[in-house]
């Protein structure tokens, strides 16, 4: 995201049940330690049992060693992007093509705190509790969450 005070860049981790922004960060540079902090967040919001299974594309920062360590250590198993091929992260990337549709391309950000409180305000209450999704029969993520909590299990 352009600032006037120069680029910020911004991690997520999506959960592709619900499409919800289950982990962020954004930090002056692209790298393991600013997705580190997205799966942190995630983790932590969430305390997912062993066996989940982690997908990102193929950037370095997703195939540092640090990176796959703090996956392998919690059970996690990871899963990239054939090479060149988009369409494998078609969900991340849709979102930010609305992050960039809906925000950024919308606002001239003067420093990089203004754009992590707008990046705070679209994921945290826009995207993840109002914003309606298709996918989802046209209820918010949240929403979806919450109907799906409610749905008793088959015995």
């Amino acid at each position: 995201m352009p600032t006037r005070e120069g680029w910020v860049y911004l991690a997520v981790v999506l959960d592709l049940f619900s499409r919800r922004i289950i982990g962020w960060a954004m930090d002056r540079c692209i790298d393991r330690h600013l997705v580190l902090s997205a799966l942190d967040m995630a983790l932590k919001g969430r305390r997912p049992p062993a066996g989940l299974l982690h997908h990102s594309d193929r950037g370095s920062q997703y195939a540092s060693e640090d990176y796959q360590r703090a996956l392998a250590s919690r059970g996690i198993q990871c899963s990239m992007s054939r090479k060149g091929n988009c369409w494998d992260n078609a969900v991340v990337e849709s979102f930010f093509s609305t992050l960039k549709t809906e925000l950024v391309h919308e606002v001239d950000f003067l420093t990089r705190e203004s754009a992590k409180a707008a990046l705070f305000e679209f994921i945290e209450v826009f995207y993840n509790r109002k914003r309606r999704h298709s996918s989802l029969g046209y209820v918010s993520p949240v929403e979806f969450e919450k109907a799906a909590s409610q749905v008793p299990l088959a015995a």
